[in-house]
């Protein structure tokens, strides 16, 4: 099954990646990809893994899931990784 989330538009392909590797390391999950500029990942998983463990490990790593992509982003938080580039 595939699950979207729309998240924060990154700027930062090294926080991207690890990201991605944090989610595809997860038992259940077969792989993710980022849109980064739709702002969207999807994530490839069978249902030993919950979309809201995806979305909890996505929290844990700092990126907000934004639930209406009709909704203004007010304040948009960086990730909790930062940027050293």
């Amino acid at each position: 099954m595939y699950s979207t989330f729309y998240v924060s538009k990154s700027q930062c392909m090294t926080c991207d990646n690890v990201v991605l590797k944090t989610l595809g390391a997860l038992q259940g999950v077969f792989g993710a990809e980022m849109d980064r500029i739709e702002g969207q990942i999807v994530v490839n998983h069978t249902d030993e893994v919950s979309r809201e463990q995806i979305a909890a490990t996505l929290d844990n790593l700092g990126w907000k899931e934004i639930v209406s992509q009709d909704a203004e982003i007010e304040h948009d938080e960086p990730s909790i990784w930062g940027c050293a580039l």
